[in-house]
């Protein structure tokens, strides 16, 4: 049961060795092969002499991976050199198509209807039954505008004769039977239930505990209407808290082994200036708070993912009272993060108040 992530991983291996297996998809996503190979040794070396370069890299990509956006417009180029172009990224390992496209494809609709159209033109080329094709494709968000799932034989796992898609936005799942489940007035009967129902993103770790700040002020109520927060890394009115990988932090949306890696180090730093000055309490202003929120929602409303209703926009329609948009990631890269918390840092980290 779904077709994100988790299924899109599971689906394929899952397909190699079951007598059947049967696919429920709420929401089809666009997947991107991730073109995985075993690793040499002499290719494992190289990888590693080159970590210093590589971690450059991404420190001055808008993700933080190795794939910078391409400096040129979709829309600019011909359409034959268009094609090529997507040809050649749908080709290549890692996340190239959606990190590594024109500059325009998030920005502008027309751009974005291009590749959305490349990738549809793929599923179709990919999946021989033209009913179970269509089935695949998203008809709700263009390209990117979504998580995009990396995969390795997904659509093929459909081509096999023990796999069978059933959409459930038409045939809703109507409850769990004790010998499987039953959907669209049918019973289906399974060995086994994998559910790859996802989880809740960002704040759903925030949400499961009961984090209450000043005045006894419960967290989740603070964030009732969407997050609020000073640089992503802490909250007005909860003094000594820093949130890594949280809501309006760049580490929530790009590469999190490299972002990480700067909340951490930018954290350790505010540690060690705590200790050398004998400060035992630090908590963000309101005025702090309030600018980068409105920052954090500024950035995001140029991109066309702030207009889909997903994680990225604080949509879940699992979990109730996750069914309004919300600017939850920092949209504005990496690198312009990083140089906004070294500023607030070298200045004393100014918008804190420490004490």
């Amino acid at each position: 049961i779904g077709t994100g992530a988790t299924g899109v991983q599971t689906i394929p291996e899952v397909a190699k060795t079951v007598g059947h297996l049967t696919v429920f998809q709420r929401s089809p996503n666009y997947c991107a092969p991730l073109h995985n190979s075993p690793i040499d040794v002499g290719t494992q070396a190289e990888i590693k002499d080159s970590y210093p370069e590589i971690f450059k890299k991404c420190a001055r990509s808008h993700g933080a991976f190795m794939h910078e956006a391409d400096p040129r417009y979709a829309l600019e180029v011909s359409e034959e050199d268009r094609q090529a172009f997507y040809e050649q990224r749908y080709s290549e390992p890692g996340f190239g198509i959606w990190m590594g496209n024109f500059r325009d494809i998030f920005v502008n609709q027309e751009a974005n209807d291009t590749i959305s159209e490349f990738v549809k033109r793929k599923i179709r080329e990919r999946v021989t039954d033209p009913d179970v094709a269509e089935k695949l494709i998203p008809r709700d968000h263009g390209f990117g505008t979504r998580r995009v799932p990396l995969e390795t034989n997904y659509y093929e796992a459909y081509n096999q004769d023990n796999v069978l898609l059933v959409d459930i936005k038409n045939t809703p799942i109507e409850r769990i039977t004790s010998t499987g489940l039953r959907c669209g007035g049918k019973d289906f009967q399974f060995d086994m239930i994998i559910y790859a129902t996802g989880f809740d993103a960002v704040t759903g770790g925030f949400d499961k505990i009961d984090i209450r700040g000043l005045g006894g002020l419960r967290l989740k109520d603070k964030w009732k209407n969407g997050p609020r927060t000073y640089l992503g890394l802490q909250i007005e009115g909860f003094p000594n808290m820093l949130t890594l990988v949280g809501p309006h932090n760049a580490a929530s949306f790009c590469n999190i082994p490299r972002c990480i890696e700067q909340n951490v180090e930018w954290v350790a730093k505010l540690l060690a200036y705590i200790r050398e000055h004998n400060f035992t309490r630090i908590v963000p202003t309101l005025d702090a708070e309030d600018e980068w929120t409105e920052h954090v929602h500024d950035t995001a409303s140029k991109l066309l993912f702030t207009k889909v209703d997903s994680w990225f926009t604080g949509i879940n329609s699992n979990i109730v009272g996750k069914d309004q948009r919300t600017s939850l990631l920092y949209a504005g890269g990496a690198p312009t993060y990083k140089e906004k918390c070294d500023e607030a840092a070298v200045n004393d980290y100014t918008g804190f108040v420490l004490q």
